[in-house]
Order: C-alpha cells, then sequence, then structure tokens
C-alpha cells in the first residue's frame, strides 16, 4: 500500500475509478464500508490496525470467490502497506473496494483500496492499496484451473498486464535478500533484542471461523500486529505507529481448536524506524508445531509534534544476526523501491543510478512502464507508409510516439532477434555502436549505445541504457523489450559524446498467427531523442519508414539462421535465457 499522509485529500486511485462505459461494472468487484465506532479503536484513539486488516481481508476474499465461483480458496497475502491511519471520529466512514486484477493457473492477485469518507464534510482521502494472492484448492477431482480475467477498459487492461510483473516479482523477492546479506554490519553499542521478544498464545474458537471454516485470515493478521505492537513498546517505552507491513505470507491454514502460538521481536531498529518480525505456528493436542503465517511489520514513534522520533539501537542474539541483516537489506529494497516507483516520473531524474540491490525494482519499472504506454487507447494516426503506421500522443506537456507494422516472422525469433541491442544496428542508423556493460541475468543487461550527431558540427550522443525483456505469461502477454537509461559510476559522460537519457521505450511483439507478428516500438520522447524524430513528426520526413522497413528486412533475413538453432542455443543468443522461477511464474 502506498501512503498519501494522514488526511491529506487526494485522488482516488486510478485503478478503481470508473470509466466512462455506461453501465459497466466489473464482475468481481465488492466493496464494503464500515463507519468508525469506538470498539474499533486502540487506546491512543485510533483505528486499529487490526480492525483495518480484518475489513481488508473479507473484502478481498469475496472479490476472488467472486471470481473462482468457489469458496475453497487459501490467501497468500503479499501485503505492501503503508499507511494513513485514521483518528477515531465517529462520523468517519472506511470504505474498501476490491477487484481480481489477474487470474493465473490457480492464484489470482486481488487489487484493494481503502478510502475515509467524513460524513460531515463529504470529504474523501486515500488510505491505502495492497495487493493480495489467493489460491484455489485441489478438489477431489484434482487441481483448480481458474477462468481468465477478461479486462473491458483501460484501467483493467493495465492492471491486468502489470499483475505479471508484480507476481514475477515477489518470486524473485528472496534471491535479493540473499544477495544483500554480505553487505550488512552490526552496530555494537545497543539494545539487546531479546529484550523486545513476545510470545502469546490464541485459542480458536468458532468466531474466530470464517464461513470456510478455517481462522479467519484478517483474525490471524489482527493478533499479529497485537504481538508486533508490544515487541515495538518494548524497544522504545511508548506507543509505535505501524507505517507500513512488508509481507503477510500465508504458509498454511488453521482450524476451530487450533492453538496459535504468536511469536514476535525487534529484528534491527534505524534512525527513526524499527522492523518487527512475526510468526505465527498453530498446534493442537501433542502434535508438532505448524508454521502458518509470517510477516515484517515497519513501526515509527511520533513525538508531540508528529516527527519520527529517534531510536535506540538494537543488538542481535547470536541466534537472530540473520534476521538483523535481512532487515538491513528489506530497508534498502524498501527505499529503492520507494524512489523507483512510488514517486511521479516528472518527481526524479530520467536517470536513476543503478545497482545490483535495486535491479529488481529498476526492471520492474522499465517493463511497467512499458506496459502502461501499450495500454493507452487515444494515440493519434500522424503518417502512414507502406503499412509501416507512426502514431503520437501528447498529454501533459510530453510527446509520445510509437511505430506499429507487420513482419512475416515466428513472434519469438523476433523476439530473439531484437533483444540484442548489439545487432540494432544492423537496421538503425541511429546506431553507430553498441556494447554491453553488464549481463545483469538473463533478464536485464545494461548497454552503452552511441549515436551520430545530427547535425554537421555537433557531437554525437551516447546512452546508458538498461535493456529489461519478458516472454509472455500467457496468450493475452506481448513478448516485452523495455528500455531506460541509467546511471553507472564506472561509465561517467564523456568529452566526445554528449549523454542523451531515455526514460521509456521498447517494443512490444504479439503473435498473431505461426508466421505472423505485430510489432510495435514505443518512446517517450526526451530532449535527448526528439531532433531524431522531430522532422518525421512534423510529417517532413518518413526517416521512420526507411528505419523499421530495415528491420523487417534484418528479420526476415536472419529468422532461418536462429530457427536454425537449438533452442538453448536461441536463448543464449539473446541473453534471454530461462530463469530459474519461469515455471512457477506461469502457474
Amino acid at each position: 500500500m502506498t501512503s498519501e499522509g494522514k488526511h491529506a485529500d487526494t485522488v482516488l486511485d486510478p485503478l478503481f475509478i470508473e470509466e466512462s462505459e455506461e453501465g459497466y461494472r466489473n464482475p468481481t468487484e465488492v466493496k464494503m464500508s464500515q463507519i468508525v465506532l469506538p470498539c474499533h479503536a486502540n487506546h491512543c484513539g485510533e483505528l486499529s490496525v487490526g480492525q483495518l486488516l480484518k475489513w481488508m481481508d473479507s473484502t478481498a476474499c469475496l472479490s476472488a470467490e467472486r471470481h473462482a465461483g468457489c469458496i475453497n480458496l487459501n490467501a497468500a497475502l503479499p501485503w505492501c502497506i503503508s499507511n494513513s491511519f485514521l483518528t477515531l471520529t465517529e462520523h468517519y466512514v472506511v470504505n474498501i473496494i476490491a477487484k481480481v486484477n489477474r487470474a493465473f493457473t490457480s492464484s489470482m492477485e486481488v487489487g484493494i483500496l481503502v478510502t475515509c469518507e467524513d460524513l460531515y464534510t463529504d470529504r474523501q482521502w486515500k488510505v491505502c492499496h495492497a495487493f493480495a494472492t489467493f489460491v484455489a484448492r485441489r478438489t477431489e477431482a484434482g487441481k483448480v484451473q481458474l477462468k481468465q480475467v477478461i479486462p473491458h477498459t483501460q484501467m483493467e487492461q493495465m492492471e491486468y498486464s502489470l499483475a505479471a510483473e508484480r507476481r514475477r516479482m515477489r518470486l524473485i523477492h528472496a534471491e535479493i535478500i540473499t544477495d544483500l546479506l554480505s553487505k550488512c554490519q552490526e552496530y555494537q553499542d545497543a539494545v539487546p533484542a531479546e529484550r523486545t521478544r513476545v510470545e502469546s498464545v490464541e485459542l480458536v474458537l468458532p468466531p474466530h471461523a470464517n464461513h470456510q471454516v478455517s481462522t479467519f485470515g484478517g483474525q490471524i493478521m489482527a493478533w499479529m500486529e497485537n504481538v508486533a505492537t508490544i515487541a515495538a513498546s518494548r524497544l522504545c517505552n511508548a506507543h509505535p505507529t505501524l507505517r507500513s507491513i512488508d509481507m503477510f505470507h500465508f504458509r498454511g491454514p488453521s482450524h476451530i481448536g487450533d492453538r496459535l502460538v504468536l511469536k514476535a521481536i525487534v529484528n534491527n531498529s534505524f534512525k527513526h524506524s524499527m522492523e518487527v518480525g512475526v510468526c505465527a505456528e498453530a498446534y493442537q493436542g501433542g502434535e508438532p508445531l505448524r508454521h502458518i503465517n509470517s510477516a515484517f511489520m515497519t513501526f515509527e514513534v511520533l513525538d508531540s509534534d508528529r516527527k519520527p522520533s529517534t531510536l535506540p539501537r538494537i543488538r542481535p542474539e547470536p541466534d537472530g544476526k540473520r534476521r538483523y541483516q535481512e532487515a538491513i537489506a528489506r530497508k534498502k529494497i524498501r527505499l529503492d523501491r520507494k524512489y523507483i516507483i512510488s514517486c511521479k516520473q516528472t518527481e526524479v531524474p530520467l536517470s536513476v543510478p543503478w545497482d545490483p540491490s535495486n535491479q529488481m525494482y529498476l526492471s520492474y519499472n522499465n517493463v511497467s512502464a512499458l506496459k502502461l504506454m501499450d495500454t493507452r487507447n487515444n494515440w493519434v494516426l500522424t503518417s502512414e507508409k507502406n503499412k509501416v503506421r507512426l502514431y503520437t500522443l501528447e498529454e501533459n506537456h510530453v510527446l509520445c510516439f510509437k511505430v506499429e507494422m507487420h513482419v512475416g516472422v515466428p513472434a519469438e525469433q523476433t523476439f530473439h532477434l531484437l533483444s540484442d541491442l548489439r545487432r540494432r544496428k544492423e537496421w538503425d542508423q541511429h546506431y553507430e555502436e553498441c556494447e554491453v556493460i553488464n549481463q545483469a541475468d538473463e533478464e536485464d543487461t545494461l548497454y552503452r549505445v552511441a549515436t551520430p550527431s545530427v547535425s554537421k558540427r555537433g557531437k554525437g550522443k551516447d546512452f546508458i541504457l538498461l535493456a529489461s525483456r519478458r516472454k509472455p505469461c500467457d496468450a493475452r502477454d506481448p513478448y516485452l523489450i523495455a528500455l531506460r537509461s541509467v546511471t553507472l559510476p564506472t561509465h561517467p559522460p564523456t568529452e566526445d559524446y554528449t549523454r542523451g537519457e531515455v526514460l521509456c521505450a521498447g517494443f512490444t511483439i504479439w503473435e498473431e498467427s505461426s508466421t505472423v507478428t505485430k510489432i510495435t516500438y514505443y518512446n517517450q520522447a526526451t530532449p535527448g531523442v526528439l531532433p531524431y524524430i522531430s522532422t518525421d513528426i512534423a510529417g517532413l520526413s518518413s526517416s521512420f519508414y526507411s528505419a523499421f522497413s530495415a528491420c523487417s528486412d534484418f528479420l526476415e533475413a536472419n529468422k532461418d539462421s536462429l530457427a536454425a538453432l537449438p533452442p538453448s542455443a536461441m536463448r543464449h543468443n539473446s541473453g534471454a535465457m530461462v530463469s530459474p522461477q519461469e515455471e512457477q511464474w506461469h502457474q
């Protein structure tokens, strides 16, 4: 979820704004409205976070059930929450909307938006936003195959497309944590973490069960939030404020009669925040404990001016050093995510520093920006020549353009041929030089590209580009090659070239048949790119046609040689190898 500031008036999230199609409503949409009562408050007069989580979980679950057509669901909730909690006022109403963004084989992503409404003033503002994953359990007939979500509006298409990228991020999150551990150092003069340890037990009774006769997920989350708050209070000796939940991961169900053992400890503290790790374990009778849930919660302590207070440091116990280090890694990832994803594009520089620790979010941002451009439906046809079309889109003083054409080359072969930017100079006159700087992994590559000057006396430009490649998750997705500028300390600007920047560019490659592919090239024009295409947009030139005709010829000339390669060699040739998570990502 993303924070909008306490009681700040905001424009509600576009994900849930009704579009202009008269009479249309998403069939999976579920709404809940709850008036805030004194019984919903904690001892500080704020709406209890646990109560809010219960309401959110109920709404999301009902939306998932509506799509699945059954109640046999498990929650696997990667909640990412930042919040502006509500000071208790009896005329406030909490409104929650949930809808299914996308269904995979047996899992689905549900988007959740929470807003608050002041009944006396009609003022509304966003409280938080989250994405939850629900998994359909196996039946006697075997594994469940969920029906596909069919997007009807531009916003639904956008969220449908981004859901696949969010799923990919969740699957590789653990790897990023592992990569960062070796870089963490600990403070020695600090409070022992053991002092913050909390353990509490709860008996699951019928009122705690949902309509699936399992322990209500929202109830488990509320219990976990309670012990996490106690652990945080033991460090700061004050009432802490929950600011974010990194992830709720439901590992298994629990049922009526279970004893739930809830454990919490402060993993690490920073200058103005602390991370509390929480886990829930269940058992009945003499059976061993079952780990059913875990989460990481970030707390702050606010002073009388509502400013974050400085917190004491934590010294981990011998068995807690890994938790201590992982907390530092998660904080690093949260900061990178906030900087790269949460900020508006106009608020950050075009080129973002690249580092292995922020690679996952840079890649996500790179691909997501291209997907967002691909879902726009108000492009204007500027010119056309021999079925090569140039479109433009101008909004908020930003000019975007796209070039569209069809080729008689299979989509996968087109994807592999265009993925290697080193070969682009074979058909694009604007690519004078192209070298690989860093093969970050099988899907992300860093290139340095040099382009000639557009004038006789001027210097050429060079670009440091991150190329992110994606294969389709299913038949409703295209192949993607997303490009954006990044900054590398090892490759500063030089006197020979003017450093240019690309905010968002790349290809979408759609398979229309086994032999026909639609290629669309997108570019959000920046000052570094405009000189190369301004005459085409003005209708004074058709150089775009020459470039993409050369691209078509290049693909036709190389399709046979690429098709003759075995699949493993084809993947190696393009640098787009199959990732270890690819099989899981498609489920």
